[in-house]
């Protein structure tokens, strides 16, 4: 979501970026570069754009920290086909990763899911960033532990999120999130890995917050927080690594 620019790309060439020089008596520079990695300058072939506001010529070059292996080598990248995450700059062919880890090894999988994603992101009433949690209710069941909660998030822009968590006898919780203004009650909960579920599993809180459950009582409280706990368990931890 970061990266303008997705590109399938072969490594042509690979050049070691020296750290600055250091002054008279000062300790040697690693120019940002954390123990255990070494700046490259790579140049890359091309194969496809997956998404570009602007054509790209046929080679584009760029910066990238790579592990070095535990004999402190680096590994092989020469014809290496990778996956990258970027923006241009005001250089022609030049272009800036996103992030540390946005040259990724190209795979079968790891493209479908870039493809899928970018679409995701264009297609009308895509799924919004969560800023919080605005309200939470729980109506009581006809039966004792049945009900309903429904959760109301905030998010950028105008677009409108909700949980709708129900609870009947005999069987297991169910919640499905409904984007708009519309609640299928047949819906199911985000597949893994598509951007709604991404949306919910690294936007949502740890916890509702308390204003959230101000107009309810107590215990419809209680059993607001109870649902909204079954959701995040149901999402599965985010997994997003650190920026």
């Amino acid at each position: 979501m970061a990266a303008p620019v997705l590109i399938d790309a072969t490594i042509r060439s690979t050049a070691k970026v020296k750290p600055p020089e250091s002054g008279p008596g000062e300790p040697p520079r690693s120019g940002g570069v954390q123990p255990g990695y070494a700046r490259l300058y790579v140049e890359a072939e091309v194969s496809a754009l997956i998404r570009s506001p602007d054509p790209l010529p046929p080679l584009v070059g760029y910066v990238v920290d790579i592990p070095l292996d535990r004999a402190g080598r680096l590994p092989k990248l020469k014809r290496l086909r990778v996956l990258l995450f970027a923006r241009t700059t005001r250089t022609p062919g030049q272009i800036q990763l996103v992030r540390t880890d946005a040259q990724r090894y190209w795979n079968p999988e790891a493209d479908a899911l870039t493809r899928r994603i970018a679409t995701e992101l264009v297609a009308p009433g895509a799924a919004p960033a969560i800023t919080g949690v605005a309200t939470a209710f729980h109506t009581p069941g006809a039966l004792p532990g049945e009900g309903e909660t429904q959760i109301f998030l905030t998010t950028e822009g105008d677009s409108r999120i909700s949980l709708n968590i129900t609870r009947k006898q005999g069987q297991p919780p169910r919640w499905s999130p409904a984007v708009g203004d519309v609640v299928d009650d047949a819906a199911a909960p985000p597949a893994h890995d598509t951007l709604l579920w991404y949306r919910l599993a690294c936007g949502l809180p740890a916890a509702l917050p308390e204003t959230s459950t101000a107009g309810i009582t107590p215990e419809e409280a209680e059993l607001a927080r109870a649902d909204y706990r079954f959701v995040l368990e149901s999402l599965g931890s985010c997994g997003r690594p650190p920026a």
